[in-house]
């Protein structure tokens, strides 16, 4: 079991749309490791697709994008403030994932302004990658 904070207590998102289960490494402002085990009783598996049920690329890359926000939100001087995309460069998708796979998002934070920032990630099945990404990232308040 991890002490650190659960991501319910430090991103804004809420169910439907928090996709990280647990932490189990963090340098606060720097980079986290965090896992998302899809049961697949998630509600994008029923129309995406019927009959051959995938995690949708792009919520690969928001998993990455909030466990980013993750490590960024820890640090007190950023608490308040709310990580908004401001962009997605070179996502490559590389395996399917699907009911039963559990995530291991890893996510690197690049530059940090106080009005934007930079990082990168990955999200991987079983050591496999899956998903990896550059995002640009904008603050607004919270």
């Amino acid at each position: 079991m991890s002490s650190f904070p659960l991501p319910i207590d430090v991103l804004p998102h809420r169910s439907p749309f928090l996709f990280i289960d647990r932490i189990s490494e963090l340098e606060p402002g720097v980079r986290a490791v965090g896992h998302w085990k899809l049961s697949g009783d998630e509600w994008f598996f029923p129309g995406h697709f019927p009959g051959r049920p995938t995690l949708p690329g792009v919520l690969m890359c928001e998993a990455i994008a909030q466990l980013g926000a993750y490590a960024l939100l820890v640090k007190p001087e950023f608490s308040t403030k709310l990580p908004l995309f401001g962009g997605i460069d070179g996502a490559r998708f590389r395996r399917q994932v699907v009911p039963g796979d559990e995530l291991e998002l890893q996510a690197e934070l690049g530059r940090i302004s106080a009005r934007a920032g930079k990082g990168s990630g990955r999200a991987l099945v079983n050591g496999e990658v899956a998903c990896e990404l550059d995002l640009m990232f904008v603050f607004a308040d919270r």
